[in-house]
């Protein structure tokens, strides 16, 4: 699920235009500090990050963003409650010391950079919502991006008749939009209505149909 997950958030800023590196392609034996992150995001067309950076990324925010480490959490059927967060601390070794000396080695020791996590959901209500929030912030993380509103967006830059061979996930997702098994959410306004009833035919006194309003 991890090698899922990471190729979903890596062909999702390779289509705005940043270039991503992975540290490695294997898994070591035994754990490293450098294992806490899973891309380094640079942006060629922003020297400098925004000052304020929405702390829920959208697809319409990329263009504040420089240069970030993203660490990706691919728990899809998990909701980052406070809750959720408390219990699972690992989540946050990417904004320790020594994941920032593993940034320095790649940036710069000069450079900034953005604390990006890539997250299934985040509670819908408040207060849990805010909490979840506050929480990241506390830690560390400077923004965080749902895989909701990435893949949402995937499936909207695909053109069905474009053959994206060199990528399985954009081909899946190619085919699955040609049989028409992604509708445009203005497509929901329209098939969530009742559809309107038609007059019934009764036969009148006579014997001839009649039609029977509701």
């Amino acid at each position: 699920m991890s090698a899922v997950s990471e190729t979903i958030v890596r062909e999702f800023f390779e289509l705005h235009g940043f270039f991503l590196r992975q540290h490695r392609k294997y898994v070591s034996p035994a754990r490293r500090n450098d294992d806490d992150i899973d891309f380094f995001l640079s942006n060629p067309r922003r020297d400098e990050a925004a000052e304020d950076i929405p702390f829920i990324l959208g697809p319409e925010d990329l263009e504040c963003l420089s240069r970030a480490i993203v660490v990706v959490k691919g728990w899809h059927t998990e909701t980052f409650t406070p809750a959720v967060l408390e219990h699972s601390q690992e989540i946050f070794r990417f904004v320790t010391p020594a994941a920032f000396k593993q940034a320095a080695k790649v940036f710069g020791a000069d450079q900034t950079f953005s604390k990006i996590l890539v997250v299934p959901a985040l509670p819908t209500g408040n207060p849990a919502r805010a909490e979840s929030i506050s929480y990241l912030k506390s830690k560390g993380v400077d923004a965080v991006i749902p895989f909701w509103s990435m893949l949402a967006d995937l499936i909207d830059r695909i053109e069905v008749n474009r053959n994206y061979q060199k990528s399985d996930l954009l081909q899946v997702i190619r085919i699955l939009k040609n049989y028409e098994f992604f509708r445009g959410p203005q497509m929901e306004l329209f098939t969530s209505k009742a559809k309107p009833k038609r007059p019934r035919k009764r036969r009148s006194k006579a014997g001839s149909p009649a039609l029977d309003k509701d």
